[in-house]
């Protein structure tokens, strides 16, 4: 049984979790998968529950309310010594960043971070993981046959890809004791990856802005097509460096990592330290005049030509 932690805000799931049941399922081959949340979320078990992808386990103390490490490692200890699972999977969120190595500690466990692949078999998996900003690729390997615990990257295992249930699955409460004593942190507002009200990482349309847009002054063309799509407007380093848009609008290794179902690449040639941050896209259109340029390689779409003659075009064909 693998076992898969997922995340929430007020019950309302993150789609990070969706994309942890994918990689738990290819992970698991034929196992059951469970799926614990911790605090008070009714509307997110309801969510998972209804896609009948594995049992719901459900923690409601009031101590795991607000996300404090100590008190998720407590109840998260003893989940898995109730469930004895052969496999821990969990979104590599910041949240999971802070809680994930303390818990493997706890068990005893090794821990991979951060894995874009599953390779080898259900019965002794292997993962992938990126180095020197996804340059290479290192395929790492649990240091004993035993269970492990390990974290996913955002945007590579896609969320459309779960394979969802015929019936719903149940919703089991499961009783945890927590020791409000020993939790030492005083939970703070929780960290957003994107300090405008909209995160990345949760957009379904993206335009995203490079070096090919010239000049700050020529912003409004992206942001155009940005409004005809509903879309968010985000960028390469370099646009961001210059100051044309914030840092947290910044896709890459040093940004955000993505995955919407659309991303629209205006001027971005596809350094591979941008491709790592939306390489997970469901669909990728690019628009450069750079017929050799490398987000050719990832892209479902393509239209070499000049953005600034090609955009307007669309703008207006999506108004009508």
């Amino acid at each position: 049984m693998i076992l898969v932690v997922g995340e929430h805000r007020d019950g309302v799931l993150n789609r990070a979790t969706w994309e942890a049941v994918a990689a738990a399922q290819q992970l698991a081959g034929s196992s059951p998968l469970r799926i614990a949340l911790l605090g008070a979320a009714d509307a997110a078990a309801k969510e998972l529950a209804t896609a009948g992808v594995g049992e719901v386990l459900t923690a409601s103390d009031s101590a795991l309310d607000a996300y404090t490490p100590d008190g998720y490692l407590s109840a998260l200890t003893q989940i898995v010594a109730a469930t004895t699972p052969t496999a821990v999977v969990i979104a590599h969120t910041y949240q999971a960043r802070d809680f994930a190595p303390a818990l493997a500690v706890r068990l005893g466990w090794p821990l991979v971070t951060d894995a874009v692949g599953i390779a080898g078999t259900p019965q002794r998996p292997s993962f992938l993981r990126q180095m020197f900003q996804g340059k290479l690729m290192a395929e790492v390997k649990p240091t004993s046959e035993g269970p492990f615990v390990v974290t996913v990257q955002i945007g590579v295992f896609r969320a459309d890809q779960v394979r969802h249930g015929d019936t719903p699955s149940a919703v089991m409460p499961l009783a945890v004791t927590i020791d409000r004593g020993a939790i030492r942190q005083a939970p703070e507002a929780p960290f957003r990856e994107a300090k405008q009200a909209v995160d990345l990482g949760q957009a379904a349309r993206i335009v995203a802005v490079g070096r090919g847009i010239k000049s700050a002054d020529r912003m409004p063309v992206a942001q155009a097509l940005a409004e005809a799509l509903g879309a968010e407007l985000a960028a390469s380093r370099p646009i961001c460096d210059n100051g044309w848009l914030p840092m947290e609008r910044q896709v890459g290794s040093s940004g955000q990592t993505v995955a919407p179902k659309l991303y629209v690449a205006l001027g971005i040639s596809g350094a591979i330290q941008h491709l790592v941050g939306m390489k997970g896209s469901r669909t990728i259109v690019a628009i450069n005049k750079d017929a050799d340029a490398p987000i050719f390689e990832v892209a479902d779409y393509g239209i070499v030509g000049d953005l600034f003659e090609v955009v307007p075009a669309v703008v207006e064909a999506l108004k009508k």
